[in-house]
């Protein structure tokens, strides 16, 4: 005998839910476990409530730094009164300054000034290599002499060692080779081979030498260690280590500091008058003698060679830096062209953006 189900009543008229009849089974009533298992409920179907907008535009206004413009607006002050003063004051004779600029007298100084820091330039850092890889070397005879000789030569001021050079022959008449305690085998007078061009560029270069060391030295010590041990691990000789894979590195270390000493000795080739050789300085000096109501003026002229020397060795620096830098930046740095259109482009930018507003 089957049962049949009694079908659903129809719902009442005031809307409320049938009653179940209690003559029928009941489903079970779901579990804890269960109403985990069926997760939250169903979100309700209705109408989408009603959607806040976005708040009015507001602009942003910067902070003001009052104290930039009150320092800005002192030192645009300062230095009008500075171009006021150099256009305006009698005293430096600029009429004078223009004629002594180019003339030949100059013109030759200014060439032994060139002459003497290439040389020296790149005798010094010639030693300087040599004395750093004698410093971080494992002999201990050489790593003393090569410390001695950067505690003598940085100790002893340049225009003494200038001075001693330019008497050294009261001391060594002849200079010979040979056997020590022996017989010679070439001997040259001093006076013949000591030229005032020859004991500027070697007393210059003997310091320097002794700077450069250390900035090598410290360029080398930046190359991380694992280079080395890889340099190492590829079986090359120690020559081709140092050279194409260590000092590549380390002149990245080694250029600004380098050309600082660089700049350093364009303005110590001043000191060469003082050995007899007629250097930018030494003309100029030359010429304050013979014409004294031009001093200022010369002196003059010498200040704007030297700014020009050093801004061209800085302009030189800023490109060997970035070629160096190749491989360890992201971005190379922008250069001075570029600087400039970035910046002139910011400037627009900002402009349109004030009258937009």
């Amino acid at each position: 005998m089957s049962e049949s189900l009694a079908p659903a009543a129809p719902p009442s008229a005031t809307g409320r839910p049938p009653q179940a009849d209690p003559s029928l089974p009941q489903p079970p009533l779901p579990s804890s476990e269960s109403k985990a298992k069926a997760g939250p409920p169903a979100a309700q179907v209705g109408p989408p409530a009603a959607q806040v907008g976005p708040p009015a535009a507001q602009r942003v206004v910067p902070l003001r730094h009052p104290g930039r413009w009150i320092t800005s607006a002192v030192a645009l002050v300062l230095l009008a009164q500075l171009v006021h003063g150099l256009a305006t004051n009698p005293f430096y004779q600029w009429d004078r300054f223009q004629y002594w600029f180019v003339r030949p007298v100059i013109a030759d100084g200014l060439a032994v000034t060139l002459e003497v820091t290439a040389f020296s330039a790149v005798l010094g850092l010639a030693g300087g290599i040599l004395l750093a890889l004698a410093r971080l070397s494992r002999n201990p005879v050489l790593r003393a002499l090569s410390w001695a000789y950067v505690w003598l030569f940085r100790s002893v001021p340049l225009i003494v060692v200038l001075l001693f050079l330019y008497n050294f022959s009261a001391l060594y008449r002849t200079l010979s080779l040979g056997v020590p305690f022996g017989p010679a085998f070439w001997h040259v007078q001093e006076s013949k081979l000591a030229t005032d061009l020859v004991i500027a560029v070697v007393g210059l270069s003997l310091n320097e030498a002794a700077y450069a060391a250390e900035v090598v030295r410290a360029g080398l010590l930046a190359v991380d260690q694992g280079q080395h041990e890889a340099a190492a691990a590829l079986g090359l000789p120690r020559r081709y280590q140092f050279t194409r894979i260590v000092f590549p590195q380390a002149l990245r270390a080694i250029v600004p500091s380098y050309v600082n000493q660089l700049i350093g000795l364009v303005k110590s080739t001043s000191l060469v008058f003082y050995v007899s050789l007629l250097d930018l300085f030494g003309s100029v000096q030359s010429m304050g003698s013979t014409y004294p109501g031009d001093i200022v003026p010369l002196l003059l002229v010498a200040t704007v060679w030297y700014v020009i020397l050093t801004s061209v060795v800085s302009v030189v620096q800023f490109y060997v830096e970035r070629h160096y830098a190749r491989g360890a930046l992201r971005t190379l740095p922008p250069t001075p062209l570029q600087q400039v259109r970035l910046a002139l482009a910011a400037l627009r930018a900002r402009i349109r953006k004030e009258i937009a507003v």
